[in-house]
Parts: structure tokens; sequence; C-alpha cells
């Protein structure tokens, strides 16, 4: 009888053992899958998830009624059809980042309508020089969809895929002309300079860097080819099928909680900062990164300026990017509660996680493309791809003590991070990826094969990230060039979201402006008082609307027309708001209130939609009432020993 309880009692421990292992079992493989997204936005009860959209601010997630009018339209306003006759082909090499290629693009499609030429779809150098990618997508594929671009731009400019083969073998013995451009150039030099080559030798190269093609504004005569650029880059220029479906997977991730969300670009690149002397607002060894690579701009002639700049002046002057700390305190002025979600767009954040510890603690939910998206999906946006080359360069040997002190003794005066202390020698981790070299040598190395395969993977995260942020409920932008230099990131997406819906609530933030009240603060940074809050988002709200618009686009449009592609990409249904004052740029352009009458087909469809919005507002709940998000007035009443502020380094 004992015999058969001690049997009956084991195997109950065993069954409730098997329990516990199971439960075990399943709770790991719930949080260890790279198959699931780990990442879940933190939502509180503080609103009904139900009620969470009736219940947003206006001045918060827009639309901006002032901009309600303007609809996009850049159809053609007469006919034009192509000739039948072309004078021959062109074909062009892209130089850079996602940014150039998309610009430069919508150029060369301009161009070649210009030139009454056969474009060859164009090759984009950062993803043809990294080898082994993926052969499924090669150069202008890796990107954009290359049937959906021939396809649209069928009625404007003949498009092929590539030359004709007893002209590609020409090609490969350099017999034809090709024209370097490093900035824009005028329709008159395209008529004088390239047509008779073209015409000579019926195919002529081209090979564009820096974004720059055909200058931004052109005359009043060619309108339609402004409305060409609008068709190329709102159009005819959409991203491959994979990169769609990720990215409208990640904005059904950012809205799955009822919440809309906040697009948010820091600009903090490396180039951008070392173009326009921002190398003094970041430490050490980034100081050092920054001041080289402007360096090397000096030389090639991109910049013509002094290597050595005031920074701290550069950034009074609006020159240099809002740092993350300063837009989360901006984003909190505005009323923007501690769980809005952020989505941080860009492949590129100079400085890494380190500068963004104090945004993501005011926004815990501030979230990327690695936070919301598994290891598979974003190996199935690459593709498969070959092994890297086993003969790849190896590291240098290490050194010893007595040769690094050595070194450093012959380094002369060049700024360079502090020798460490005698108790903490250099870790190898230090000296390894893209940065090492400068603890070791005074020259950038040549990328390696894996930075070259990183380079073209950054086309890749760039194109998901300007999906996610032209969806976008909000967009904050942390720098746009403001027409100083080449066209930028923010700067383009701004101008999808402008031509895509004018109302959506987008943020212009003259950064002038917002540094000469920062530097009112002085130590209650974190406890600023009511009337500073009050005047920021008086500032940043008058952004998203007319007159920041306005402002943004005397600025940005003579250098790069897709960020402002209006008003010739644009129609105004003056049945929904009174006519608006005209507003010129400094050229005696038009930039606002010229746009042509929309058609009765747009005005009945815009009439159908207000009717449905109204049916649907009828039940809603009042608006928060602007006073109950301003900060309570013992906040504006503290005492500089009584701010909370955080220290980055903890």
């Amino acid at each position: 009888m004992f015999h058969k309880s001690k049997i009956k009692l084991a195997a109950l421990v065993g069954i409730a053992l098997s329990v516990v292992s199971l439960l075990v079992h399943l709770l790991l493989a719930n949080y260890s899958s790279g198959n699931i997204t780990q990442y879940k936005i933190y939502v509180d009860d503080f609103y009904p998830i139900g009620q969470q959209q009736k219940l947003r601010s206006r001045k918060l997630w827009g639309p901006v009624s002032s901009l309600d009018a303007l609809q996009p339209f850049a159809n053609p306003r007469k006919f034009y059809p192509v000739p039948s006759e072309q004078n021959g082909f062109i074909y062009a090499k892209i130089h850079g980042g996602f940014d150039k290629i998309r610009s430069s693009i919508c150029d060369l499609v301009a161009v070649s309508r210009l030139l009454n030429a056969t474009l060859v779809i164009p090759e984009i150098q950062e993803s043809l020089r990294s080898k082994g990618i993926s052969s499924k997508f090669k150069s202008f594929s890796y990107i954009y969809n290359e049937e959906q671009f021939i396809t649209a731009l069928a009625s404007d400019v003949i498009i092929v895929k590539s030359l004709p083969l007893d002209l590609k073998e020409a090609r490969k013995k350099t017999k034809f002309p090709t024209i370097s451009l490093r900035k824009s150039a005028s329709p008159s030099f395209f008529i004088r300079e390239v047509l008779p080559k073209l015409k000579q030798s019926k195919v002529v190269g081209l090979v564009i860097t820096n974004g720059r093609c055909l200058e931004s504004i052109l005359p009043p005569s060619m309108v339609e080819y402004q409305r060409l650029r609008c068709r190329v880059a709102f159009h005819a220029l959409q991203f491959r099928q994979e990169i769609q479906e990720l990215g409208n997977r990640l904005v059904e991730r950012l809205r799955a909680s009822g919440r809309p969300y906040l697009a948010y670009h820091p600009g903090l690149v490396r180039d951008t900062l070392a173009f326009h002397g921002c190398a003094e607002l970041f430490q050490d060894v980034h100081t050092e990164l920054i001041q080289y690579r402007r360096q090397q701009m000096i030389k090639l002639g991109t910049l013509k300026e002094e290597l050595s700049v005031d920074s701290v002046a550069r950034k009074k002057n609006g020159s240099c990017p809002l740092m993350p700390e300063e837009v989360g305190l901006l984003l909190r002025a505005l009323g923007y509660p501690p769980n809005t979600i952020i989505y941080l767009a860009g492949a590129e954040t100079f400085g890494g996680q380190r500068i963004l510890i104090p945004l993501r603690a005011m926004y815990s939910n501030l979230v990327d493309r690695s936070s919301l998206c598994s290891e598979r999906e974003l190996f199935n946006l690459i593709g498969p791809e070959s092994p890297l080359p086993s003969n790849m360069p190896h590291p240098p040997p290490i050194k010893s003590e007595k040769q690094l002190i050595e070194e450093w003794k012959r380094a002369g005066p060049r700024p360079r991070p502090l020798p460490p202390p005698p108790a903490r020698p250099f870790y190898q981790h230090e000296k390894e990826g893209w940065y090492g070299w400068i603890s070791e040598t005074d020259i950038e190395p040549d990328p390696s094969p894996m930075d070259l395969r990183m380079q073209a993977h950054r086309l890749l995260w760039d194109a998901l990230d300007y999906y996610v942020s032209i969806e976008a409920d909000a967009f904050f932008p942390g720098f746009n060039n403001d027409g100083r230099g080449w066209p930028d990131y923010s700067g383009l997406i701004m101008g999808h979201r402008l031509y895509q819906k004018a109302s959506g609530m987008t943020y212009r933030p003259d950064r002038k402006s917002i540094v000469e009240l920062f530097g009112t603060l002085n130590d209650h940074l974190y406890h600023p008082p009511r009337n500073w809050t009050i005047s920021l988002r008086e500032l940043l709200n008058k952004s998203a609307g007319v007159d920041g618009f306005v402002a943004e686009a005397r600025l940005l449009k003579p250098t790069s027309f897709l960020s402002h592609p209006l008003p010739e990409c644009s129609c105004r249904a003056s049945n929904l708001i009174g006519s608006a004052s005209p507003e010129k740029d400094s050229y005696g352009q038009l930039v606002y209130g010229g746009e042509d009458e929309c058609p009765e087909w747009i005005k009945r469809g815009l009439a159908i939609v207000s009717a449905e919005v109204s049916d649907d507002d009828e039940g809603d709940l009042p608006e928060e009432d602007d006073e109950a998000q301003e900060q309570p007035e013992s906040d504006a009443n503290r005492s500089s020993e009584q701010d909370e502020e955080m220290d980055p380094d903890d």
C-alpha cells in the first residue's frame, strides 16, 4: 500500500513539473523568437482606446484648415505627346544617398524630355559598388519598381531598361561622350552643350553627384516640366513591392492601439554636420570625425569655407540640427503626452543611441524599424546575398602600450581624444567599426566590402522610413537644409507630404527662433515658465500653417523644387475656402496663392468626402481644451533647485 502511494506521488510531481516546464517554454518562445516583434507600444488607460481618435486635439494631429483647399494635381494642363523621332539615348550614373538619388532621377526625366531623348534606366552607384548584394534586385530595382516607372511616364518620356546591344558594346569601349554634373545646370546649358553631342553620337552619358542636375526654378514657359518632376517623384517613383508591403505592416503596427503616431527625422548625418560646421556640438571622437569629413569637402570644392568655424554661432544662426533632447522639450511644450508614439526615421543618427537617451526618457514609445520588425522581415527585404570574400583585409596587429605612447608623442597638435589613464587601456572593440581608424591613423581608409554593403542597405532603410514618414499623422524634422546645400531627406518628406495632403500636420520649425527661446531658459529647461511655453507653442503652430508654409517655400524652392512643389503641382478648391493672397519668393515666383482652380471631378470627390466626415463627427466628444494641455502653474513657479533634470550619461 505504501509502495503504491509513493508511485502516485511521484506521478503527480512529474505531471506538475511537466506543466511548469511547458509554461516556461511557451513564455521563452514568446520573447525569444526571431519572427515575433518583441517591442509592444505602451498604452495606458488614461483615455479609453475606443474614444482615443475622438479625443485627440486637432492642434496636435491636424488637419490644418487653412491649407485644406490645396489638392494634388500634377496632370498636364495641355496636351504634349512624346515625339516619335528621338535624338538619341541618355544613360546616367547617380552618386549619393537616398535623397540625392530621388532628386536626381526627377531632374533626369525632365532633361530627357527637354532634349527629346530616350532615357535608359539610371544606374544607382551606391548599390552597384557593393559586391554580392541580392542578385534579384540590381541598381534601380534595388529601391524602385522599374515597370511602374516605365509605364507611369509612357506619355512623357520613352524609357528603356538598357541600351541596344551594339551601343552597349560601344559604351564599354568608352566611345560616347560623358558629362559630369556637380551642380545644377540651366535648361540652356543642356540645349547648348549636351544636345549637339547627343545628335552627333546618338548616346550621351551623365554623371550626377550632390543630387543636382537641373536647376530648381525654371522659367514660367517651362511650367509643364515642373509638373513632370511631380509626376516622377510622387507617382512614377514607387518603391518595389517588398518595401511597400513592409512599410504598410509598420504603419498598421504603429496604429494598432488606435492612436496616431508622429514621425521624427533627427537630421544628424555626418555629411550634413560637416557641411554646416556643427562639429563642436559633439564630443571627443565625433568632433574629429566631422572635421575630417569637412576637410574632405573643402579639398573637393564642395564647400568653400574655413575648416574651423564657431559651431555655437552656427547653432544660434539656425544652421545646425536640433538635438533630440530639444525636440523632446518642444513636443512636450506643444502638448504631446508622454505616451505619444514617435517613429524615428533615417538610416543614420550620428552619435548613436547615446544622444537619444533624453528624448527616450521623455517619450517611452520612441520606436524605429528595428524594434517594430523581426530579423526575418528585414532579411527578406534585403534578399539573399553572397558571402563576403575570404581574402578581406585583416585588422592591424594589436600594438603594445609603449608603441601607443610613442605614436601619441609624435601626433603633434592635431586634436585627438585624451589618452587613457594608466589603469584604463584601449579595448579592442574601441578600435573596430567604421570609426576605429581614428585612433590608429590620420587618413580614413577606403570602405571595406562590409562598409559598402552596409551603405547599400541604408538605401533600403531610408526608403522604408520615407514610406512610414509620408503616412504619419504628424512629422517633425530635426533639420532641413533651408536652401543651404543639396536637397535633403527631411525636405523631400515635407515636399511629398505637402503634395499628397497639404493640410497634414507637418511642422516647419524656425531653428534660429527656437534656439533664441532656449537661450532665455537657463536653469529652467525642464520646467519652463508658462509664457515661454505659450510663445513656443504659438511659434510651432504657425510653422505648420500658412505662415510656416510660405516662409519655408522662400528658402527651399530655389534649391529643391521637390521640397516645395507648389503652386505648379496643385490646385485650389476655391469653393471650400476663400481666395488666398499671392505670395512670391525672392525670384518673383509664386509660392502660394497662384494655384489653378481644381477641375470639377476633384471638387465632387471632396464634397462627398466632406459629407461623410461630417456624418461621422456628429457623435464625437468635444476637443480637449487648450488650457488643459498647459503645464500646471506649480511647474512654472518651481525654482531651479527643484528642476528634475536628467543626466544623459546616467
